[in-house]
């Protein structure tokens, strides 16, 4: 079973724990060379950033990749200002779970809710967010699901808005909840360091 190889992944990994400024880090190394990293709140227990990141071609290790939280801004100045107003008013794409759901956020939408429809592709594993006026378009996977080769369930998708933020939200299937409840008494185990040492425990 796809979850079962997903999680034996997982455990065959080596990883290593950090604790800094109430967040649990823990990074994890493939044994295919593939590196992920994500964070939690010691509080909450909740997953606040999930990132990969693969080698490159050139011998070097390639930019991470977020898959959940904030994304990268970009470094690029913007010398005039127009251009950072015109920047700032662009839609913003991010990932932001909770317990039971994966959460996405679009900022800068200020369209009212009858204007969105979202769907999913079962064909092509996504889900497509558009807009009847045509002013947005999105397409988007759950790499959750993915990596344990589940289905997707229209009847899991719904989405909210409010503050000029479109909110899509997808209920996590049991197989998920379980291999996440797991997961996280695992990576509570690990003893990791409270002072950002390099140098942390790994299992």
């Amino acid at each position: 079973m796809a979850v079962q190889s997903w999680s034996a992944l997982l455990k065959a990994s080596t990883k290593t724990a950090l604790i800094h400024d109430g967040i649990r880090k823990i990074h994890y190394l493939f044994t295919d060379g593939k590196e992920m990293a994500e964070e939690y709140d010691l509080t909450t227990d909740e997953l606040i950033v999930r990132k990969w990141r693969s080698k490159s071609t050139l011998k070097g290790q390639g930019p991470w990749e977020i898959e959940v939280g904030e994304p990268v801004p970009s470094t690029v100045p913007c010398l005039e200002s127009d251009v950072i107003k015109e920047n700032c008013s662009n839609p913003v794409f991010m990932r932001k779970d909770t317990k039971t759901s994966f959460l996405w956020r679009v900022r800068n939408l200020p369209y009212p809710k009858e204007v969105y429809n979202i769907s999913v592709e079962p064909d092509q594993r996504c889900c497509i967010l558009r807009t009847n006026n045509k002013k947005y378009y999105k397409k988007f996977n759950v790499p959750d699901l993915n990596r344990s080769q589940l289905p997707l369930d229209s009847s899991a998708l719904n989405f909210t808005h409010a503050n000029n933020t479109l909110i899509v939200s997808y209920k996590k299937p049991k197989e998920i909840l379980t291999l996440e409840h797991e997961l996280l008494r695992e990576v509570k185990k690990l003893k990791g360091t409270n002072e950002g040492d390099v140098d942390c425990k790994t299992q």
